[in-house]
């Protein structure tokens, strides 16, 4: 199982049917597969205010999340094992998306001296604590700001995927 529509495919096939209202998010990279499902809004009175809201989204997570661990950590050790990637989960709930676990990988990057400036900028600037924390800074800036453009990227890797799935060699073992 190497490519993110198996993955996808084997996770929507696994997780039990109650847990999610839909199909869950899944996103995979070279080390982690994330999965976020939907949870459903807990049902209120049209006059609760926002801090009960608030907090009914927050008991509904910690359920979620207690009462499916052990079926989580079995299903991620599985997946894990077929893949040789961790496998991190959360849920969103309206326009609340939590995560409860992901992982945090080391990037080796060779950086020149302009480049090592822009970092020791923001150190200097109390915007970071150290040149790894101001990449990641850089890195989310950049992709919060270049969503569009990072979209029509992932699908064209998408297609590439597909394509290379159903070429000549896709039957050979």
């Amino acid at each position: 199982m190497t490519t993110t529509e198996e993955i996808r495919g084997w996770l929507v096939g696994r997780l039990p049917e109650d847990w999610f209202d839909g199909a869950p998010e899944v996103t995979v990279d070279r080390e982690e597969i994330t999965v976020v499902g939907a949870l459903r809004v807990p049902d209120l009175p049209a006059e609760a205010s926002d801090v009960e809201r608030a907090a009914a989204v927050r008991g509904r997570v910690r359920g979620f999340r207690e009462d499916t661990r052990d079926r989580r950590i079995e299903i991620a050790r599985e997946i894990e094992h077929r893949t040789g990637r961790k496998v991190s989960w959360g849920v969103s709930v309206g326009d609340d998306r939590v995560l409860f676990t992901t992982l945090s990988v080391p990037v080796m990057t060779r950086l020149r001296q302009p480049e090592r400036a822009v970092l020791d900028t923001l150190v200097d600037a109390g915007v970071a604590r150290s040149r790894s924390e101001a990449l990641a800074w850089c890195v989310k800036l950049v992709g919060r700001h270049s969503d569009e453009w990072l979209a029509s990227l992932r699908s064209a890797m998408t297609e590439v995927e597909r394509l290379r799935a159903a070429g000549p060699d896709a039957g050979a073992s």
